[in-house]
């Protein structure tokens, strides 16, 4: 066989993507925390460790200003994430890295803080349980934790000991009164998690040698004691003064349905007070404003068979003035035909900043509240096509600082002037990989006359001359959009080998407007599968395209269109299916959130639109992709799909057992493959089965796979 090394295109230069190893290595940045005199930024940097099968993770702080460089300021083995800045301008994270005080202790998941004035990061907070997340009161001294209880623990001593106890006789058994049980790639249960605040502690023991550096202990009192596992999923916010922690609780329902509540917890006391609670929406909780009083309240609709779910925006008095309730709910933009993600107040109360799907980019919005003097609706402050996350914003409010991505570059911090909308790249970690190849915004019209729009990533070399072939990128969701840099979905890797890659955003997709959305709810082998057909026919007709070469791929809801697409036209010369849907009646009550699925389609709708019926009309060689750990869509699916290929379809195994098809199977892979040489190989066999089926060729296999 050839080998699998890269060929580049005589005056092309080499980039990362030219290289798996290389494209692994690259640093990848994710969350933002701002001081509170917005004098530093923290973020998070995740490197390959120095074998290559892990990926740790380190903090690193920015300079706000843009002039110095960015520097590390923790680093270990086990790593550090969810940093947080205290009132005083401490840095409090999460790490399971040993306690240099406590060596014998087996590490977990601890509170660490690394004190403003410099100095070495210390062990503030440890339990047998960890800790998954901390929260900090932007104008006082409190600090709030969630962390796992064992479901009866009288207290958290009692909560050590019952877990060491399931764990000295390996005891992994759960006993569910509930449903759900299983969450992505988790198994729910026994732990149940908890809201603490942090609180000091008393002074060391009478007799106890003291240093004279030594603190007083911190303690974890539970707020949240009687929530049970209704917490699991919960968005949670602290009020500006930490008198206040705002939380969404899932409520169980009647036939294992459920919704989720907005509570308020007073922290003086642990009392849990439902604000929020409406049959048929679920309310969850945005940043509080800076007076406090006002809390922006985001509300999703039950989606039904015929209905797309609505998403909006919203203010709730919580002053105490008034009754805190659904009567008091204050719409805010709902005029706007986009789904807002909340970020940020301005200082002084006038408006909100958002993020938002649109139109292949997420920008930052600005959201006037009504009744101040800059009520003017929603106002676009970022004019680029990018995609913008954790947003926070300065003091003065002048500036906002923001995680900016697109498909021409990884996630990166920026400044953001909220005068002008002018953005400027801080100093990062790393520098901008070099990308192999050009990108395009690209539509085509759809049967009913509907704008399907779409990137394309083209090899520098595809010309009338030298067309490329064509991939077919389906995005998964359905609810989402092709607009911000993904490293595990990344086209650049396949551009780098000399395909074209179209990324479509077929009906079901956010961004533009609810219509989009509506056309393809409840049929998705109808309006999404038509417009992915439309823009593959509009991409072929270029001249730098190879319309003979086509291939069509997906993951999860890419992964069912994929399969649908298979049994539905023969034009594609391989298919790559991951994660993938296959037939809906078997996987609406398996998946890990059946009350949210059974509510999209009626049984008649999922067996209109099962792909699994359609499997004798297969006629293209078929990559099948699964995780055992991927409990969104179950194992079962990927299983059924492959017995069927080779039993049923126009390529099924002939009389010596043999087919094109094949099976990619990860038995310790979520819904993802997110171990760095699983990643690896799954590119290194999606290359292999394209270059086999598409180009003829014949590469090498991943030695790993031992074949």
């Amino acid at each position: 066989m050839a080998n699998q090394n890269p060929v580049i295109p005589d005056g092309q230069p080499l980039t990362p993507f030219h290289d798996l190893d290389h494209y692994l290595s690259i640093p990848r940045v994710s969350g933002l925390a701002l001081s509170p005199d917005g004098s530093r930024l923290v973020t998070t940097v995740s490197t390959l460790n120095g074998n290559g099968t892990e990926f740790a993770t380190a903090l690193w702080e920015l300079d706000p200003a843009g002039q110095k460089h960015a520097r590390r300021i923790t680093r270990s083995a086990k790593g550090e994430a969810g940093a947080a800045f205290a009132a005083n301008g401490d840095v409090y994270f999460t790490s399971a890295r040993p306690d240099p005080d406590s060596p014998e202790e087996e590490p977990v998941n601890a509170l660490w803080l690394l004190p403003a004035d410099g100095g070495e990061a210390r062990v503030v907070l440890s339990r047998p349980g960890g800790i998954s997340r901390v929260m900090t009161a932007r104008d006082a001294d409190a600090a709030f934790v969630t962390a796992e209880v064992l479901a009866g623990s009288a207290d958290e001593a009692d909560d050590a000991e019952r877990r060491k106890a399931r764990k000295g006789k390996k005891v992994a058994a759960i006993l569910h009164s509930e449903y759900p049980v299983r969450y992505w790639d988790a198994d729910l249960g026994p732990g149940q998690p908890r809201i603490f605040s942090v609180e000091a502690g008393e002074d060391a023991a009478p007799g106890r040698p003291s240093t004279v550096d030594a603190t007083a202990p911190l303690v974890l009192r539970n707020l949240t004691a009687g929530a049970g596992p209704r917490l699991r999923e919960a968005e949670t916010v602290v009020s500006p003064d930490g008198t206040t922690v705002y939380s969404s609780y899932t409520k169980p329902l009647a036939r294992a349905d459920s919704r989720s509540v907005l509570v308020a917890v007073d922290v003086a006391s642990g009392s849990l007070k439902v604000l929020l609670d409406q049959e048929g929406m679920s309310y969850f909780p945005g940043p509080v404003s800076p007076d406090g009083k006002t809390l922006v309240v985001l509300s999703e609709s039950d989606s039904t068979p015929q209905q797309a779910p609505e998403i909006r925006l919203h203010l709730l008095d919580v002053s105490g003035a008034a009754a805190a309730d659904a009567a008091g709910l204050q719409p805010l933009a709902h005029d706007w035909d986009r789904w807002p993600k909340p970020a940020a107040w301005l200082p002084d109360g006038s408006a909100l900043l958002v993020t938002a799907d649109d139109d292949g980019a997420s920008p930052v919005f600005r959201v006037s509240v009504p009744g101040t003097a800059a009520e003017v609706g929603v106002t676009r402050v970022t004019q680029d096509e990018a995609a913008y996350s954790d947003v926070v914003v300065s003091p003065e409010g002048r500036y906002a600082y923001a995680l900016r991505s697109s498909y021409e570059f990884p996630a990166e911090a920026v400044r953001i002037d909220l005068a002008t909308g002018e953005t400027t790249r801080l100093p990062a970690p790393a520098e901008r990989p070099s990308c192999p190849g050009r990108l395009e915004r690209v539509a085509a019209t759809a049967p009913d006359g509907s704008r399907v729009p779409g990137y394309l990533a083209l090899p520098e070399d595809a010309t009338a001359e030298r067309p490329a072939p064509l991939l077919l990128w389906i995005h998964g969701g359905p609810l989402g959009s092709w607009n911000a840099w993904t490293w595990r979905w990344n086209p650049w890797l396949l551009t780098a080998k000399g395909y074209a890659v179209l990324l479509p955003d077929p009906a079901l997709s956010t961004g533009y407007g609810q219509a989009h959305i509506q056309r393809g709810w409840g049929s998705w082998g109808k309006a999404p599968f038509t417009d992915l057909m439309a823009i593959t026919d509009a991409a072929v007709e270029r001249p730098d395209i190879d319309q003979d070469r086509t291939a069509a791929m997906g993951g999860s809801f890419g992964g069912y269109m994929a399969n649908w697409v298979a049994g539905n036209t023969d034009r594609f010369k391989a298919i790559i299916t991951h994660a993938s849907l296959w037939a809906l009646d078997q996987f609406g009550p398996t998946t890990d959130a059946s009350q949210y699925w059974l509510k999209e389609m009626t049984e008649e709708m999922a067996l209109e639109n099962s792909p699994h019926l359609h499997a004798e009309k297969i006629s293209s060689p078929m990559l099948v992709i699964h995780g055992d750990k991927d409990y969104r869509v179950p194992i079962g699916e990927g299983l059924r799909l492959w017995y069927e290929l080779l039993s049923k379809s126009r390529l099924a195994a002939d009389q010596d057992g043999q087919t094109p098809h094949r099976f990619l199977y990860f038995p310790d892979e979520n819904h993802w493959v997110l171990q760095p040489q699983h990643s690896k190989v799954w590119y290194q066999v999606v290359e292999w089965f394209l270059a086999k089926n598409v180009l003829g060729q014949d590469l090498d296999l991943p030695e790993e796979l031992g074949l």
